[in-house]
């Protein structure tokens, strides 16, 4: 199966950006005679007068509103076939104008005030390994942002690591915490938002990467 996608665009526009799409994908198949320009017209009208239900009968569309389809199809016996239960769509809202600029403008009154106030992160502690690394979810407003692994080295120092994506993509490969006789949770609690201040900006990817990883050691102490 192929996948077409539209790309993210302006919700007036997807019809003809599917149509485009599709004949530029099946470009070569036209030339090996698999499939006429007839059967692509046809089956982007077809995709096409789907979406325009869900998008402008049921979500009621407006002008700037931005969409991206997904969807898989097959070509067979020079027929092209939807597969319907591949089909994603993501729909953007757009924000009047005068909203956005009301929010621009409160957050620019205090920029320095936000500026010098500490992220509000909380940690949960996930789980403690068999080998005694302590492994955290960073929450931010109760959504799970990032992740740490404390591996303490003695009363004293604790090794860190790990990424928060929000809201700056951020990567700490080998940070010290320092505990001073104190528990890893306690010093942690006081100290996050300076651990992942002084932790390397990075590309959401590699934020990602990490975080798999730390989920993935997760699943198997869980397991």
């Amino acid at each position: 199966m192929v996948q077409l996608s539209t790309g993210l665009i302006i919700a007036g526009a997807y019809a003809d950006k599917i149509r485009k799409t599709l004949f530029a994908q099946l470009r070569d198949a036209v030339k090996r005679g698999e499939v006429t320009p007839q059967e692509i017209a046809r089956a982007s009208a077809e995709i096409n007068r789907i979406l325009y239900h869900i998008i402008v009968d049921n979500l009621k569309s407006d002008k700037g509103d931005v969409i991206r389809a997904r969807i898989e199809y097959v070509v067979e016996d020079g027929r092209i076939t939807w597969k319907y239960d591949t089909l994603r769509l993501e729909y953007f809202k757009r924000v009047p104008d005068e909203e956005v600029s009301k929010a621009v403008e409160k957050v620019v009154s205090n920029v320095a005030a936000l500026l010098e106030r500490a992220v509000a992160y909380n940690l949960e502690k996930v789980l403690t390994t068999a080998y005694g690394d302590h492994i955290y979810y960073i929450k931010l407003d109760d959504r799970t942002i990032g992740g740490l692994i404390v591996t303490p080295v003695n009363e004293e120092m604790a090794i860190i690591r790990g990424a928060v994506k929000e809201p700056t993509p951020v990567v700490i490969r080998r940070g010290r915490l320092v505990l001073s006789g104190r528990s890893v949770d306690e010093v942690l609690s006081e100290s996050i938002a300076d651990v992942l201040k002084a932790g390397e900006t990075v590309e959401v990817e590699e934020v990602e990467r990490v975080l798999k990883d730390i989920q993935a050691i997760i699943e198997r102490e869980s397991s």
